[in-house]
C-alpha cells in the first residue's frame, strides 16, 4: 500500500485488528468440516449445517449489534463480540459432542458483529468518496488472513492434531481484544452517540428497506451473489477431499485445501491493493460490481468443469478477484444509501442479508454435494450470471457511466 504513510493511524490500527481476527478465523476454515467428519462421524448434510447455525445466529444478531454500536459506541461492542469469538474457538477445541460444536458456532454467530462494527468504524473516520477504497483495505486484510491462516491451520492440524488450531485461533482472538482495548480510540463522540440514539427521521426496518430502491437492488445482488459463495464455503473442504485431492493422504488433503484457500487470500489482497483502486479511478462502482460477477462466475465454472489441483488454483484466483472487485463497492454504496446516523445499522442489515443467503445455501449445500460434488460450483456460477440482471438495473437507476468523468479543472487567466 504505497499510500500507507498518509493513511489515518486509526485505519491502520483497525486493519491490524481485523487481520489478527481473520487469521484466527481462516485457520479453522479448511479443517472444521474434516474435523467434524473424522472426529464426530458427521455426514456432509449435517456438517454443512454448522455453517447454517453460525449464519442464522449472525442474521438475527447482526442488525442489532450494528445499531447498538451506533448508539453505544464502536469499541464496547467490538470488544464484547471479540470475546465471544475467542470463547467459541475454545469450545470447538474441547468439544465433547456434536451438540457442543453447534453451540460454539451459534455463539460465534451471535457475537460475530466484530467485522460489521470494524467496518462501521472505518466509515466513521473516512469521507464518503473514499469509503470504497477504505473498505477495500478491509478485504485486502481478509486476503492477508487467508494467505497465512488456512495453510497454517492445515499445517498445525497435520503436525499437532485437529484440535490445536482452535486453541491458537482462540489466542489470536484474545490478542484482538487486547489490541482493541489498549490501542483503539472510540470513533463516535458522546454527542454523536446521543444524536444516533435520538435519530428518528427514519430507521432500519423492513418498510424503510423496501422503499429504498437503491438499497434493495444492492441487497438483492448481495443475496443472490452470496448464495453461490455459501455453496462453495460449505462444501469446499469436502470437495477437495472427495474430488480435487482424491487418493491423497489426510495430511496432504489438509495442506492442499489450505494452499488453495491461501491462493484465495493472495487474490483478495492483490485485488484490493493494486486492482480495485485503479478500477475506481477509471470506472463507476456499479460497473465494477458487474465485472466482478463475471470474473467470479468464470472461477466457479472452472472449479466445476476442471476438477484438478492445478485448475483449482486458477479457479481460486479468479474467484478471489471477482469477489474482491464486487464486494467493497456494494458495501460502500449501501452506506451512502441511508443517513450517516444509520451507517452501523445499514452495515448490519447488509451483513444479515449475506447471512440469510448463507443460511439457505449452506442448509442445502450438503444435499446438493451428496448428489454430485461439482453441482454446488455449477449452481454458484449460474447464480453469478443471473445476478447480472439486478446489477444492470442498478447501473441504469443510478445513471452510472461506464467510465468515471474526468475531473473538472479550472484555469485562472
Amino acid at each position: 500500500m504505497k499510500n500507507a504513510k498518509h493513511m489515518d493511524k486509526r485505519l491502520i490500527t483497525i486493519l491490524l485488528i481485523v487481520f489478527v481476527q481473520m487469521l484466527g478465523a481462516a485457520m479453522i476454515m479448511p479443517i472444521l468440516p474434516l474435523y467434524a467428519q473424522r472426529e464426530f462421524n458427521m455426514s456432509p448434510q449435517v456438517i454443512t449445517l454448522l455453517g447454517t447455525a453460525f449464519f442464522a445466529a449472525q442474521f438475527i444478531a447482526g442488525p442489532y449489534l450494528g445499531r447498538l454500536s451506533d448508539k453505544m459506541g464502536r469499541i464496547p461492542v467490538l470488544i464484547i463480540s471479540q470475546i465471544g469469538t475467542a470463547v467459541s474457538f475454545l469450545m470447538l477445541a474441547f468439544a465433547p459432542s456434536v451438540a457442543f460444536l453447534f453451540a460454539a458456532r451459534i455463539l460465534d454467530g451471535i457475537t460475530g458483529g466484530n467485522i460489521i462494527v470494524a467496518q462501521a468504524y472505518i466509515t466513521d473516520i473516512t469521507p464518503r468518496e473514499k469509503r470504497t477504497v477504505a473498505l477495500g483495505y478491509v478485504f485486502a486484510t481478509f486476503g492477508l488472513g487467508f494467505i497465512f491462516g488456512p495453510a497454517l491451520g492445515g499445517l498445525l492440524a497435520a503436525v499437532f492434531g485437529p484440535r490445536v488450531p482452535y486453541v491458537i485461533a482462540a489466542v489470536a482472538a484474545f490478542v484482538v481484544v487486547l489490541l482493541t482495548y489498549f490501542t483503539l480510540d472510540e470513533s463516535l463522540t458522546a454527542v454523536q452517540r446521543e444524536a444516533n440514539r435520538q435519530y428518528r427521521k427514519t430507521s432500519i426496518n423492513p418498510r424503510a428497506i423496501l422503499i429504498n430502491h437503491h438499497l434493495m437492488l444492492i441487497l438483492t445482488i448481495a443475496f443472490i451473489g452470496q448464495f453461490g459463495l455459501g455453496l462453495l464455503q460449505a462444501t469446499f473442504a469436502l470437495y477437495g477431499n472427495a474430488v480435487l485431492f482424491a487418493g491423497y493422504s489426510e495430511q496432504m488433503v489438509n495442506l492442499g485445501i489450505g494452499i488453495l484457500l491461501m491462493l484465495v487470500g493472495v487474490g483478495q489482497f492483490t485485488t484490493q491493493v493494486f486492482i480495485l483502486p485503479r478500477l475506481l479511478k477509471q470506472f463507476e462502482e456499479p460497473w465494477i460490481v458487474a465485472a466482478g460477477l463475471i470474473i467470479r462466475s468464470f472461477g466457479l465454472f472452472i472449479f466445476a468443469a476442471l476438477a484438478m489441483p492445478l485448475f483449482g488454483a486458477v479457479a481460486s484466483l479468479c474467484f478471489a478477484v471477482g469477489i474482491g472487485i464486487m464486494m467493497p463497492p456494494l458495501q460502500s454504496m449501501s452506506t451512502t444509501s441511508v443517513a450517516d446516523e444509520l451507517r452501523g445499522g445499514v452495515l448490519g442489515v447488509y451483513q444479515s442479508t449475506i447471512s440469510l443467503s448463507t443460511i439457505v445455501s449452506t442448509a442445502i449445500a450438503g444435499v446438493i454435494f451428496a448428489l454430485n460434488p461439482t453441482w454446488p460450483f455449477w449452481i454458484g456460477g449460474l447464480l453469478s450470471v443471473v445476478v447480472l440482471l439486478p446489477a444492470i438495473i442498478l447501473i441504469k437507476q443510478t445513471g452510472a457511466k461506464l467510465r468515471r468523468p474526468a475531473p473538472v479543472t479550472t484555469s485562472v487567466s
